[in-house]
């Protein structure tokens, strides 16, 4: 083949895509991206580079519009919903549990009120839910991973832990004021959205429905195959020994993460309108999905 004509080959190739693909270093995410990341599933065209942060860290990335597809608070969508479209699948859904507020001690007759509470960030879904919940208490904002530590310490006078520590907080001698998924079943009889896939609006269109195909096939790819998955999983588990990590897992990546349903979406626009309605969110958004 002459040069010329390999020249031309060579043009007709689709041009190869690298994404930025962030997430968080958690057990439950990196089940999920466990065939991506270990290249058990390949796009023909596109390749990712996976970023880990904190979710806190990634809202705030997010705001600047640095990844390509990120993991994100719902809490943040509203500021992002211009830039951003969320993916169908991925999402964090707690059916009838979420975030959970402890204490070194039952709180007296005025409740959480006026008490010092540590958030594991400004823009995660915790603060907005806790805001939910009981408006009026001082929030001392700390790393995810301190918050136990902080409430221990005598710090705050509660905390609200997300991620492992919603299974572990009884180990540093803590006791649960309220499961806030639970309390959010209560009032709305769905599921608690706390965090989501996005991908920037600006990508070409056929870029943006491959990479939504192929995160659904990374978490089936996982669902299908978990004994290895959760094997991979378990070195993000922060020493969670492998029944409490498979429980972990199963709580966050499950048929919601899979795919939001008419039910999952319908959670996502309640918590959406309830922060707006509330004066909690900056406008009121209709939360858009990509269509595949």
């Amino acid at each position: 083949m002459s040069s010329s004509s390999t020249q031309k080959t060579d043009e007709l190739k689709p041009r190869k895509v690298s994404l930025n693909l962030a997430h968080s270093p958690d057990s439950d995410d990196a089940f999920m991206f466990y065939a991506l990341a270990t290249r058990k599933l390949r796009g023909d065209n596109l390749e990712f580079k996976h970023v880990l942060e904190d979710i806190e860290s990634l809202n705030q990335k997010a705001l600047q519009g640095v990844y390509d597809i990120t993991a994100a608070s719902f809490h943040a969508y509203p500021y992002l919903a211009d830039h951003y479209i969320l993916l169908p699948s991925g999402a964090s859904f707690g059916e009838r549990y979420g975030p959970i507020v402890v204490a070194r001690s039952t709180p007296g007759t005025d409740g959480l009120r006026g008490k010092r509470i540590a958030i594991p960030g400004k823009m995660t879904t915790a603060f907005l839910v806790m805001q939910l919940y009981e408006r009026e208490f001082e929030p001392v904002f700390k790393p995810f991973d301190d918050i136990l530590g902080c409430v221990s310490r005598g710090e705050a006078d509660a905390g609200v832990v997300i991620h492992e520590g919603q299974l572990t907080f009884a180990e540093s001698g803590l006791k649960k004021i309220v499961d806030l998924g639970e309390w959010w079943h209560q009032e709305t009889s769905l599921p608690l959205p706390l965090g989501g896939n996005l991908i920037r609006r600006s990508l070409d269109p056929s870029t943006v429905r491959a990479a939504a195909q192929l995160l659904k096939e990374s978490i089936q790819y996982a669902l299908d195959n978990r004994e290895e998955a959760l094997n991979y999983a378990l070195q993000f588990g922060r020493g969670l020994d492998t029944p409490t990590a498979d429980r972990f897992v199963a709580m966050y990546v499950n048929e919601w993460t899979l795919d939001y349903g008419d039910r999952g979406r319908q959670a996502v626009q309640t918590l959406l309108d309830r922060g707006f309605e509330k004066g909690l969110l900056p406008k009121q958004v209709h939360a858009e999905y990509v269509e595949m």
